[in-house]
């Protein structure tokens, strides 16, 4: 539905996106990750036909229309990362503007002005909104057309609870009927909740490509497990559990044996074996922020 085929785009002597190779798939929904400057935002207005590429191309749409196009641009809908509407309209308005634009039933605007927890203040002006509001604005604009392709860039940043609730429920929706989302976001929160894949940029440059169950393998590597141990010292004992976990230790009374949660079980009948006497035991989970910033680290 969206593929990027050796993407450059330069400005100047600054190369925002680097030879960028990735595809999108129908009902799939990829997030976009990467520090300030990653290339993110320039890789969104690519696929929008906002940019025109350096070199390479982005292609989208089931016929692979190259963007840009008019017939290209009508099956996407694209939300950035900053919106401004005309103050002296009303949100209702500014909604009716653009959904006799794109040619969209009438009822979608109290639908979306809902949806965005603007139905309350949809005869407002502009002026009036609190930079949320206006946000919110720009997606409720968005998610106007039931398009096959929806680039937002940021959308959760002004959104409440209950409209987190509500975008999340979108989203599942547009994936269950086969359209395609790709999204940026620094709330790594709503990114592990939504994604079905992971893409990382860094300086223009994709540097991880992780499906859902490739980001739970490497999270549940990066977990930990504490056992606290009625001796002081565990002695032998804590060279058997490094046959099992290598990177086990002994700190503070307690055993902490970092590694896969699949191999939890095996410690922790080694323990029960060696008679030793069981405390009390934690575990921590990884956490995507952490391997995010190893792999923007690594990548730097």
């Amino acid at each position: 539905m969206i593929r990027y085929l050796d993407l450059t785009k330069r400005f100047g002597t600054l190369t925002a996106v680097d030879g960028l190779n990735l595809a999108v798939e129908p009902g799939e929904v990829l997030a976009l990750l990467g520090p300030n400057g990653s290339g993110k935002t320039t890789a969104l207005k690519s696929a929008a036909g906002l940019l025109a590429p350096t070199s390479g191309q982005v292609t989208v749409g089931s016929a692979g229309l190259p963007a840009g196009r008019p017939e290209a641009r009508r099956c996407l809908s694209y939300l950035p990362q900053r919106v401004a509407f005309p103050d002296g309209l009303s949100g209702r308005e500014v909604l009716e503007f653009y959904r006799r634009l794109r040619g969209v039933r009438s009822g979608r605007v109290e639908e979306v002005l809902r949806f965005a927890s603007l139905n309350g203040a949809g005869a407002r002006a502009v002026r009036t909104y609190s930079g949320g509001m206006t946000q919110r604005l720009g997606l409720a604009v968005a998610l106007l057309p039931e398009a096959p392709i929806l680039l937002l860039d940021e959308p959760t940043a002004a959104l409440d609870p209950d409209g987190l609730s509500a975008f999340y429920g979108e989203i599942e929706r547009r994936r269950e009927s086969g359209r395609t989302v790709c999204f940026t976001s620094h709330q790594l929160g709503d990114v592990e909740r939504l994604a079905d894949r992971f893409a990382v940029l860094v300086g223009g440059r994709l540097v991880a490509l992780l499906t859902q169950a490739e980001l739970a393998d490497r999270l549940a590597e990066r977990g930990v497990l504490r056992v606290r141990l009625h001796s002081a010292e565990p002695g032998p004992l804590l060279e058997e559990v490094r046959k099992l976990a290598p990177r086990a230790d002994w700190q503070g009374a307690q055993l902490v044996i970092p590694g896969h949660a699949a191999d939890r079980p095996k410690v922790l009948a080694l323990l029960e074996r060696a008679g030793a006497e069981i405390l009390g035991l934690t575990t921590e989970e990884g956490r995507l922020d952490g391997l995010y910033r190893e792999l923007v680290e690594a990548a730097r």
